[in-house]
């Protein structure tokens, strides 16, 4: 990582440093939550958690070579520098936001309600072919995850694509205040995290807030297809770009074709510019995350030849759309997380897949007082779809068989004995659900079982 010292850091968080004058001229190589990762000159951040107190690591992170640790309490017998800090949590963003100002680069803040993490992946295959990208790992997209996303970036980063996932007010102003985007990109307004946010103004007004904190001269590049984000005519003096299928938008496409597992055949146009390529993915949706990611690219001078190989080396991440191949049927793993524009995206997607077609669905969380009432619509929307068969599981997704004419299970041991009889040898079979029905499970008995 960049030069980032001891003293630099104490500073930076406000925290009271316990140590020799010497000692804050120590440099550190690295920034650690988990006393496994731990290095020579690592910073280790002593967290409390509601299973694992950090504090109690310490010493042993010491012993594996950290230089430093930042603390809510002294440790005990300490023998090297720590810093003392009122919040831990507090205390990284802070040190996050210092070591983001070293970096004079491009720094790309994702966010929406359905592919933050497809889009964040595009735009790293795309700015890859010019820069020496680093991006978010994982879901490491909340108010832990990114001070840590920013604080792994390695010295010579030239450019970065920072995913940002919220569910309340107040924390995209948070995110962004660290990231300090040079260009933001929202994909969707959607219908998430309702319990808090009410309604889709609402998830409009929270993510919108990533705009205040943007750097001087940032670039906003908004999906011009959603209804909310393209009443956003002006941004901080400045008229967004706008992506979409809609051919009245700055980035549009062309003759798509859904060639199932051979990709997503179109047209990038802008400009009088036409780019044809290959998606290597399922979902006609990815068309709009790499119209996102090549007009990112442009803004940072790619030429045509680095946009097309750019999105034609897209890899999707974890359960995303991720297709398995048993041998007797095929799964869409998509099980990572669910709200209804998600899974109506993945019905679309299925849709596109020959033969007989099944839906795997459960409850979708934090949807607020509507809940029930958006899960019958989804049954719905997957019955209008033309989905064979909807198989749903858990106490919200009732509603949601209810709406497909579907077979309901009280829970995802009940689905996996009946499975086997439902699932018909050829099928395509989507396996979706907020990440707590733990709905992984299912994709791993179908891959047992066929």
């Amino acid at each position: 990582m960049k030069k980032f010292t001891l003293g630099e850091i104490a500073e930076a968080c406000g925290g009271k440093f316990a140590g020799s004058d010497s000692d804050k001229n120590i440099e550190i190589t690295s920034v650690e939550r988990d006393s496994r990762q731990i290095k020579n000159g690592s910073l280790f951040l002593a967290i409390k958690g509601e299973r694992v107190d950090g504090h109690d690591y310490i010493e042993k992170c010491y012993e594996s070579g950290a230089v430093c640790a930042v603390c809510e309490k002294p440790p005990v017998n300490a023998d090297k520098p720590y810093i003392l800090v009122d919040s831990t949590l507090d205390a990284v963003k802070k040190i996050a936001k210092a070591y983001r100002k070293k970096f004079d680069i491009p720094v790309v803040g994702v966010s929406g309600s359905v592919g933050k993490t497809s889009t964040k992946e595009m735009l790293y295959a795309v700015l890859s072919q010019k820069f020496k990208t680093h991006k978010t790992q994982g879901n490491l997209n909340n108010e832990l995850g990114v001070p840590l996303t920013l604080l792994s970036m390695p010295e010579d980063t030239q450019a970065a694509v920072i995913e940002m996932g919220i569910s309340d007010f107040g924390e995209m102003t948070r995110l962004s205040e660290m990231v300090q985007p040079t260009i933001c990109v929202l994909t969707i307004i959607g219908c998430c995290h309702l319990e808090n946010l009410v309604d889709r103004d609402g998830v409009l007004k929270a993510k919108t807030e990533m705009f205040k904190n943007a750097a001087k001269n940032a670039e906003y590049i908004l999906n011009g297809d959603d209804d909310k984000l393209y009443s956003v005519t002006e941004v901080n003096g400045k008229k967004p770009i706008y992506f979409g299928f809609a051919s009245d938008n700055d980035y549009f496409a062309e003759d798509i074709k859904n060639n199932g597992e051979g990709g997503i055949s179109c047209a990038l146009c802008f400009d009088n510019t036409k780019l044809n390529v290959t998606i290597p993915a399922i979902g006609s949706y990815m068309v709009s995350n790499a119209l996102a990611a090549v007009a990112a690219g442009r803004l940072l001078g790619l030429s045509d030849e680095q946009l097309i190989n750019g999105v034609e080396s897209y890899k999707t991440v974890g359960s995303r759309a991720n297709v398995i191949n048993t041998g007797k049927i095929r799964i869409i793993d998509d099980c990572y997380n669910a709200n209804p524009t998600s899974v109506k995206a993945s019905l679309d997607t299925l849709v596109n897949f020959s033969g007989r077609k099944v839906a795997i669905l459960g409850d979708m969380k934090e949807l607020g007082t509507d809940e029930l009432k958006l899960h019958l619509e989804t049954g719905k929307y997957a019955k209008e779809k033309g989905v064979d068969l909807v198989i749903a599981a858990g106490e919200l997704a009732k509603e949601l068989a209810k709406g497909a004419d579907g077979e309901w299970f009280a829970n995802v041991e009940q689905m996996k004995s009946a499975i086997p009889a439902l699932i018909n040898e050829g099928d395509t079979v989507l396996v979706k659900a907020s990440h707590s029905m733990r709905f992984e499970e299912i994709v791993d008995f179908l891959k047992e079982q066929f």
